[in-house]
Formats: C-alpha cells, structure tokens, sequence
C-alpha cells in the first residue's frame, strides 16, 4: 500500500474535501474528514497533516505537492514537449459546487495559436477572475475548435441515481472528445485529460459508451502545463458562469459557489420560497449540504 502524508493549509483541506466530499466516511479521532474515492483513502486531521493511501495515492496528491515533487517522472516530462506544439486538452468546472451546472470542455490548440494565447495569458480558471473569463472565453470560442458539454441539476441528478460524480465525469470528457474529433475531421496526436480519477477506471466508466476515445494521455494539474486544458478550463468556466446567472435570474435568488456553509443557507432560503420539490433543478443533491438545508428548515 502506497502512503503520502502532506502537511496542507486549511483552504487546501477544504478544498480537497470539495473534490471528493461525495465519498465521505465517518473519521477517525483526532481527524476533520476521511473520503474514500476509489483505491485510495484521504485521512485529514486537525493537525493539517493529511494521509493519502492507497493503490492511488499518489494520483490524488499530486494537486497539492510541490512542483518539483511532481515533475520527477522523466516520462511526463517528455510527454510535455506536446505543450508547444498543437495538441488538445479538457476539463470540467462545476463538480465542487453545490448549486449548478457541470460543465466540460475539450479544446485543440494549433501550433501556430501558442503565441497569441501568451499575450491573453490564458491559464487554468481558478486562477483567473470571472470577469477576465467572461472577456477571454469568447476569443477562445471564436478561434480554437472545441467542444463544450453542459449538464444543468436537474438531469445531472437523474444520472446520479445510477453514475457517481466520476463516472458522470468521465463519460462527459469522453463525449467531448468524440465531438471534438468529428469538428476537426481527427484529435492532434497529443489529447490530454486534466486528471479526476486513475486511467483504468476512467476507461472503465467509459466501457458502455457507443465511441470512445483512447490513446489521451491523464496528469494532475494539467490546466499549469499545456495551453490547450488551460483554454479548455476557460470556456467550462465561462459556461458556467452563464448558466450560474440564468440560474439565479430563473429562481430570482441568489447562490453561493462552493459547498460551505453559505450554500447551506441558500438552500434553505430556496426551499422556503419554492419549495423542497424544485431544490433538484438547482442543486447536486447527493451534496452533504442537502441534509444541512433540512435540518435548517
């Protein structure tokens, strides 16, 4: 069994628990949460040291070790000359929050794009302000091929009942890819996936679909080292953000983003003025915050 422990600051424990909160167990004594996502088990305690073990453990800390911890398989590093060359890359916004749409996003950089993605300083969409993404996303749309996939809450809760939230992932990815490929007749020979769960489980999720797409190749902050993920993060993020404030202009309320406790109160401001029945239209409700919205009430 392969162990990790990390010393993390505290938005990075909850950060982490935003992730993969869906698979949380009871914790042990002395520990703020223990998550149990497939092969791996994250223990974080009071103290910020957080324990990753598993057959993947390695997978899930990667996010939150150092660049040079990171960067010491060779094979990964060949693998990156594809950054400066054309290649394709996805990702997907939305899953850490409790209100809205999941969003994914494939998109191919041309060769001959690189130098003007660097003057828009195009990066991954955590690192951005929404109001620089509004701006960027539709430069990006309008130039580079991709492929935006959007599920709002109320189908993405119907694919709950028989997907977990990395499978509804995997085959959204994958989907995106399939779309990118028939718009650009073929994927350039480098397809990267901003990585969410270990490859063989990936393909395993994907095992039903009518196509799928093979050969991409999977890494962990993916989104610092290839343009094409980091455009790919932008539009997902962008897409979001649209469909957040129909959301709110639908339902005339207001959300918060993320799973903390300000989203607990929305949620039950919401089921005070609509009603319980319609929190699915507008929530992840396999979320622990659907309990907390109940007990609000």
């Amino acid at each position: 069994m392969n162990t990790i422990t990390l010393l993390l600051t505290l938005p990075q424990i909850e950060r982490l628990y935003e992730v993969w909160h869906e698979f949380e167990v009871k914790a042990p004594a002395y520990s703020r949460y223990q998550l149990k996502p497939e092969n791996c088990t994250i223990t974080a305690y009071q103290s910020n040291k957080v324990v990753f073990q598993g057959k993947d453990a390695a997978i899930y800390a990667a996010p939150f070790q150092t660049e040079e911890s990171f960067d010491q398989s060779q094979g990964q590093n060949d693998f990156r000359r594809f950054a400066k060359q054309t290649h394709a890359g996805s990702d997907e916004v939305g899953t850490g929050d409790y209100f809205g749409s999941v969003c994914v996003c494939a998109c191919a950089v041309e060769k001959q794009d690189l130098a003007w993605l660097e003057t828009l300083k195009v990066n991954d969409s955590k690192q951005i302000n929404d109001e620089v993404i509004l701006k960027t996303a539709p430069l990006l749309m309008e130039r580079l091929a991709y492929s935006l996939l959007i599920l709002p809450p109320a189908k993405y809760n119907q694919i709950h009942q028989q997907c977990n939230m990395n499978q509804i992932k995997a085959i959204l990815h994958n989907q995106a890819y399939v779309h990118l490929k028939h718009k650009r007749g073929e994927l350039p020979k480098a397809a990267i996936v901003d990585q969410f769960t270990p490859q063989a489980s990936y393909y395993r999720y994907c095992k039903d679909q009518k196509e799928i797409v093979r050969g991409l190749h999977f890494e962990t902050k993916a989104e610092s080292h290839y343009p094409a993920v980091a455009c790919a993060s932008m539009i997902a993020r962008c897409a979001f953000l649209k469909a957040w404030t129909a959301m709110e202009n639908q339902w005339d309320m207001t959300f918060s983003k993320g799973a903390g406790n300000a989203a607990d109160q929305d949620g039950a401001a919401f089921v005070r003025k609509h009603g319980e029945q319609h929190l699915k239209e507008v929530a992840k409700l396999h979320f622990k915050n659907t309990e907390k919205v109940a007990d609000l009430l």
